[in-house]
């Protein structure tokens, strides 16, 4: 039966380049696998068409050969070079790019084995204050470390690794996997294509020892509940000579007796005498920065908000200060002796009959009176 054309197979023009040319045939291969077609003969006809064409066509020379003489350029058995399938040298390649999702990653790490070592993260408690402002702690840390009697080489001092005997060093083993092989990560030296025959008697062959590190921490001023400070290179230690992880200060503030933050802005609520809310006056409330005075207008109803501006937070990552809001609360008195009774209840009888005193209070009731009178 004569062949398709290559390009025809993987749905490309014949101007193709090597980016489309590997994204239809992994889209190809992953539709036509053996695996997810198990007994499926016309599918595993259809994967070996596609990896035929891709083979010759991601090669440079075939492809040249391939557009000027057609499949006669590159078929052995009509003269001409290479030799598309299974047995092509380019294949192994290309099963490590398209299939590695279907085999774990087979590739591997990079050859020597070197690893990043892995991000730390470490909460830090603050006081409000102390985020508002900033501040420079010292923090102590468990971490890994690289060893220092073996300098991180995991080996007895004196000693050496020795090239791994299962992979002869190459830190890759090649496995079969059905009719075609695939390289994986030596599972002896894990990729590192060396072993350790005398490990060091501090760190046991690893490379790295648990130790507790102190570490000086400069908070910038805003920061609040979230906010993370990268220390780099300040993480784990990275293995056969990787290099270290980061560590991440993440923040956390602490509830604060007086103020709630919300952004850049702060709440508190702000007790007020009967007399003072009535008759207004002024009063002396808190701030970051201090005291200041705040003036009580007459008739002040409890959850009055007033607002003193720049008197918040200025956010970390820049502009202008946030705002202080008093929520005010008007407090009812109590452990009233005999006089104190006697003139609210004189102060009481004076309001009896007008209205005109409690705008909220009568408005309230004539709305219960009309919504009993629906029902």
């Amino acid at each position: 039966m004569a062949k398709r054309d290559y390009y025809e197979v993987l749905g490309v023009e014949r101007g193709a380049s090597e980016a489309e040319l590997k994204k239809a045939y992994r889209r190809l291969a992953m539709k036509y696998h053996p695996d997810r077609n198990p007994d499926d003969k016309g599918a595993e006809e259809k994967f070996k068409e596609a990896n035929e064409a891709y083979e010759v066509l991601s090669d440079a020379g075939k492809r040249s050969a391939y557009d000027q003489y057609g499949h006669a350029g590159v078929d052995p058995q009509m003269g001409g070079g290479g030799g598309a399938g299974f047995g092509g040298a380019n294949f192994s390649d290309i099963f490590g790019d398209v299939f590695s999702d279907f085999f774990g990653g087979a590739r591997g790490g990079s050859r020597g084995g070197a690893q990043r070592g892995s991000d730390l993260r470490y909460t830090l408690e603050l006081d409000l204050e102390e985020a508002v402002r900033g501040t420079t702690v010292t923090i102590r840390v468990p971490t890994l470390v690289g060893c220092k009697t073996c300098d991180g080489s995991g080996a007895k001092k004196g000693t050496s690794p020795v090239t791994c005997t299962t992979c002869g060093g190459i830190g890759q083993v090649r496995m079969q996997q059905g009719f075609f092989s695939v390289q994986q990560t030596c599972p002896r030296c894990h990729g590192s294509g060396k072993m350790i025959t005398d490990p060091c008697g501090s760190c046991h062959g690893q490379g790295r020892v648990e130790e507790s590190k102190t570490l000086s921490v400069k908070v910038p001023p805003g920061v609040d509940t979230g906010d993370r400070i990268r220390l780099s290179g300040e993480g784990e230690a990275g293995s056969h000579g990787g290099p270290a992880g980061d560590l991440y200060v993440v923040v956390n503030v602490r509830e604060h007796a007086i103020f709630q933050r919300d952004g850049k802005h702060l709440y508190c609520e702000v007790p007020i005498s009967f007399a003072d809310a009535a008759l207004g006056g002024e009063l002396e409330v808190p701030t970051l920065d201090g005291r200041v005075k705040l003036k009580i207008p007459e008739g002040t109803q409890t959850g009055k908000l007033f607002r003193l501006r720049g008197k918040g937070v200025a956010p970390v990552r820049g502009g202008a200060a946030g705002d202080l809001m008093c929520r005010v609360a008007v407090e009812t008195p109590v452990n009233l002796n005999k006089r104190q009774r006697e003139l609210l209840d004189e102060f009481r009888k004076s309001l009896q009959g007008d209205d005109s005193h409690s705008p909220k209070a009568s408005g309230w009731f004539e709305g219960v009176k009309r919504f009993f009178g629906d029902v």
